[in-house]
């Protein structure tokens, strides 16, 4: 009984979700966690061999999963996979935005194309994917999108510039955006992680950085790539999050709370 309550709540059976960015350590979670809610996956990056590595692990529990290729710093190519989705599944029901890139460096150091490629990457790209995905999903009676910020939207960190102020646009696009496709049924909603081991944090941090996380983040470690599964479902399942949109959910640990 309590299981299918949790189904009925949180299951994704039927829908279609695309994944950007699903090649990666933090997206690929998210992949595997909406293909064992019942999703149809596609996992979609730049990287084939990982694409299609990330749906053989899918497939080990038994859901449905392919991988369409994508390149988010163009938008023809967000058009092309989803043209590539629709023409697969027949529809897109879900699509998590959740490519992005990083570079470190001190302030008067940021270089115009480090700045832009981030930039570019981290928000232009989702703005593609709201607008592009958001259409599809308004015309054939709703959706769900859920952007991919971080908890340096709402905190300065030292040395990721580009990085933080493009989050910080993701959530203010997030909440603008679901405004407005809101009339259309299409919810719109950001997840902000704290910080896990993806790939983009493993390159900027040395040991004293590591230590001053672990000391200002009250739980006193890294989140697991799985922990952001629980609040992906909640905001994009069509009972349960039938009513959130515009929302911002940070799984971090206790990381913001400490400098409210």
């Amino acid at each position: 009984m309590a299981n299918a309550y949790l189904d009925e709540l949180f299951g994704l059976q039927g829908r279609v979700a695309v994944v950007i960015g699903g090649t990666g350590v933090l997206g690929g979670a998210l992949a595997l966690g909406l293909a064992r809610a019942g999703a149809m996956v596609i996992v979609s990056g730049r990287d084939p061999a990982r694409g299609e590595e990330r749906v053989r692990e899918i497939a080990g529990y038994g859901p449905t999963a392919s991988f369409l290729p994508v390149d988010v710093m163009h938008r023809e190519s967000i058009e092309k996979l989803l043209a590539a989705a629709v023409e697969r599944h027949g529809r897109v029901d879900l699509l998590i935005n959740g490519a992005g890139v990083n570079s470190a460096s001190a302030y008067l150091d940021v270089k115009d194309e480090d700045w832009d490629r981030v930039i570019d990457s981290n928000l232009k790209a989702v703005h593609w994917g709201c607008q592009i995905f958001g259409a599809h999903m308004g015309e054939q009676g709703g959706g769900s999108i859920l952007n991919i910020a971080s908890a340096s939207a709402h905190l300065p960190l030292s040395r990721v510039f580009a990085y933080s102020a493009s989050k910080a646009a993701v959530v203010n696009l997030t909440q603008n955006v679901a405004r407005e496709l809101a009339p259309m049924r299409v919810r719109v909603n950001a997840l902000c992680p704290g910080f896990f081991p993806a790939e983009q944090n493993r390159k900027i941090l040395d040991a004293t950085r590591v230590e001053n996380i672990m000391r200002n983040t009250p739980m006193a470690r890294f989140g697991e790539p799985q922990e952001l599964v629980g609040a992906t479902l909640l905001m994009l399942a069509p009972v349960a999050g039938s009513f959130i949109t515009g929302a911002t959910y940070y799984v971090d640990g206790g990381f913001t709370a400490m400098r409210f």
